[in-house]
This record gives C-alpha cells, structure tokens and sequence, in this order.
C-alpha cells in the first residue's frame, strides 16, 4: 500500500480524503464521553437511585421508629458482589464467546452494537460506585438512628460500617481516571489492599447483623438463610479465585533492541489467539497486562512483547527475570470483535502489534495491517518482522524514522476503503487509539480499541 491512498478526491468529505462526518445527532452517541462503558456505569447508578426511591417511599426504609439497615446492607452488598463478578475472566470470556458467535450474516448495525461487548466494565464501575455509596447511606443511617435514640445499631456497627464506607471511598477516588493514569502503582496497591480489607470487614459485619437480628433464631441457622451471607461467600471466592491460579513460572527472552524483548513463556499452558494476562515479578504487587503472541511455527509456548514505557516495562527490558508470576486465566482482547466481521483493518502503533499479531496469524477472518512504528527491523528483529510480512504481505508498516509521524487517522481510513472491511480495529496509545476510533465512528465505520478500564 502506498501513500497515494491517504487522497481520495472522489469521496465526499469534510476532512482532506475522508468521508464527511454524520449529522450531528448522529455523531453524540459515538462520543466518547457516550460510548457504552459511560452509558452501563450511569445505568447502574439510575436503576440504584430507583431503588433508592422505592426504599424511602413504598418500602418505608427510614421512618421515625428508625431505619431498615438490613435492607440497605443488602443493597450495598448486592452491588460490590456484582462489582466483584464484572471483574471476573470466566465471565468477560463466556460473554466474550457468546456475543461473537453471530454469523456475519446478521445487519452491520447489531454487529457493531455486540461488538462493544467489552465495555461492560461500566457494569463493575457502576455496581463499585452505588456500593460505596450505599455503604455511605448506611453509616449515615446509623448514625442518624443513634442521635434521633432509635434503631438498634450498636458502636461495633457504627465503626466496621464507617470503615468500610472509607475503604470503598478511598478504592474508587483512586480509581479515578486521571489519578489512576498518573498513580498508577498506588491505585493497583489500594484497588487490591483495600478491597481484601474491606471484604474481611464486611464479612464481619454482615455477621454482625445477623446476630443481632436472629432473635432466638440458632446463629449458624440465621447465617445459612441469610442472603448477605452468600452474597459476601461469592464475593470472597471470586476475589480469591485468580490468586489460587497463582504461579511462577520460567521464561527466556529475545533482546532484539534497548528499547523491546520478547518473552518466551513454556509452563504446559498455551493461551487462545487474542488473549491478554497480567504478569508480575512480585507476587502481590507490580502486575501489568501483556498480549499473548503464539509461539513461531515448531515452538511450543508463547510470547509476550514487551517494548519500554515506563520505569516497570524499562527494567524488565533492561534485566528480564528468569521467572515471572502469572495469576488467573488469560482473559479474551478487544481484537476479538473481529469475528463479527467479514473483514477487519488492524491498526497498531509501535508494540501495539502484540495484541495484534495473533490475530495475524489466525487467517480465519480476512484483514489488512497497519502498523506505525518506528524502524521496525532495528526496534523488533528481522525474524519478528518477517514474521509479520510473511503473515500480511500487502501489510503497510510506516517507519516513522524514515517517514516521520503519519496521521494515524488518515492511513486507517484508506486502508479500510481499499480493503472493503466491515470494522477498524486500533491498539494504540490513549490519544492515537480515541483519535481513529472516534474518527471513524463519527464517519459510519464500526471502529473498536483498548479503553485501559483493567
């Protein structure tokens, strides 16, 4: 593919060799701000304030003879159990596999709206929010009751449950965005420290709560029929669940330039084709998530490419381990939206190609590659390169030492347009992978990537 199809002069646009972008109202919905991951996570809190109204009112929650703190534990608890079960890979992989299973038969519209599967992580950030508040609700409640001399919350009730309001608190401000972004390393230590201490906490006071509303009711009976129990039994075994999966493993590595390496992962597991898994060299902290690359023709194994982003990714370039941890299952990547699909661009900036390559490899569903990176022989190998080549002979790699910096916009519209596919798929960073999948959107042209929502 050449440069002469970034100029289209026989397309209509509103953009130099674009298609001019939709109507207005029909742009809104593809906005980022809209896209389904935002639009998931205010469901939840809308059906959450809801049930909110129907407390205060039909339910008679709070009244003057104090509040029904079962029903708001319930509540509470019912959401950081869904929260937990968002989170799960069974569960991204079961969904993963039964949204693609459509033939691409079915209209482009209802593929591309399946094809968004993978920003169900609004349903954890919605069900994690209204949690937190609801907990929040609760400690007011209790405290309310303990002014106003109603209720029979005890100081021990008081203070687990104000722990616990401040333990969520603290686990969701530092999971917002642009602090997370920013702090990444202290959002993965309180995502996981705090959430194992509030789950020990909330285990004590739902056990709490029980014992004081049992009446004479046996307290191991009281506890087996009680719904908050369960829900705090599925809770803790689906947070435990990935650490049993927990392993150290051996590699070997390919250092093919100061700024990648390959990592070569033999265990006896060889994970599907567009799978993702966290690795560490620690058990409990440090975990960051790679693409698993099959391994090349007659190797057993996988790959992992890791290229230098940052002080963690820059050690392991600079002295890879000899062993590393992997926890859980490999977990299904957004590159599996292909199989709705006739045909797909893949476009991948730099070791975006991981995510990408197995994909490459996999020629059950036609594509086209575009890949942006700079030198791509002296930076990834020649055996890495060909690889791809041979894989995508009408590949475009744009070497950007040679090229300079393309507008990555411009070449996945004419590689889609010249390809005939049905979808973009971009993995990118941050601002690359919004700019084509935004742009794109905006224009018709299903368009999927990464939203770093793990």
């Amino acid at each position: 593919m050449s440069a002469a199809l970034l100029v289209r002069p026989d397309v209509g646009c509103d953009s130099p060799g674009m298609a001019p972008r939709l109507p207005l109202v029909r742009r809104i919905p593809k906005h980022p701000r809209a896209m389904h991951y935002n639009r998931l996570a205010a469901g939840v809190m809308a059906v959450n304030l809801g049930w909110a109204v129907y407390g205060a009112t039909d339910a008679n929650w709070w009244t003057s003879d104090g509040t029904d703190l079962s029903a708001i534990a319930l509540t509470a608890q019912t959401n950081l159990a869904a929260a937990v079960i968002f989170r799960q890979q069974y569960i991204l992989n079961a969904l993963a596999w039964l949204v693609t299973r459509p033939p691409t038969s079915w209209p482009l519209r209802v593929r591309w709206a399946l094809g968004k599967y993978y920003r169900f992580g609004g349903l954890h950030v919605g069900t994690a929010l209204a949690g937190t508040l609801w907990y929040l609700a609760l400690v007011v409640s209790m405290v309310r009751d303990a002014v106003t001399g109603v209720g029979a919350a005890s100081h021990a009730h008081m203070i687990l449950g104000a722990t616990i309001a401040t333990t969520f608190t603290v686990m969701v401000v530092m999971a917002l965005p642009r602090l997370r972004a920013a702090q990444h390393d202290r959002f993965e230590v309180t995502h996981r420290f705090c959430g194992w201490v509030a789950l020990v906490l909330v285990w004590l006071n739902t056990m709490l709560f029980v014992n004081t509303h049992r009446g004479d009711e046996w307290f191991g009976s009281a506890l087996l029929t009680a719904p908050s129990f369960w829900l705090v039994v599925l809770s803790v075994a689906l947070a435990l669940w990935p650490w049993l999966l927990l392993r150290r493993v051996p590699i070997t590595y390919e250092r093919p330039s100061s700024h990648a390496v390959i990592l070569r992962l033999e265990h006896g597991v060889v994970p599907a084709v567009g799978t993702t898994r966290p690795i560490s060299r620690r058990r409990f902290v440090g975990w960051h998530h790679f693409a698993n690359v099959p391994a090349p023709a007659g190797d057993n194994g996988y790959r992992m490419l890791v290229s230098r982003a940052g002080d963690w990714t820059s050690a392991l370039v600079d002295e890879p381990p000899t062993h590393v941890w992997v926890r859980g299952i490999p977990a299904v990547g957004v590159a599996n939206v292909r199989r709705l699909f006739t045909k797909v661009v893949l476009v991948a900036t730099g070791s975006g190609i991981g995510p990408v390559l197995g994909h490459l490899l996999d020629t059950t569903v036609p594509s086209r590659l575009v890949w942006v990176t700079k030198n791509p022989r002296r930076t990834y190998g020649d055996a890495f390169v060909d690889e791809i080549e041979a894989a995508q002979p009408d590949a475009l790699i744009w070497d950007t030492d040679e090229r300079g910096k393309p507008d990555v916009l411009q070449l996945a519209y004419a590689a889609y347009v010249e390809s005939g596919a049905e979808a973009v798929i971009c993995v990118s960073n941050r601002t690359v992978t919004w700019s084509v999948v935004h742009g794109l959107e905006e224009r018709g042209i299903p368009a999927f990537g990464p939203i770093w929502d793990s």
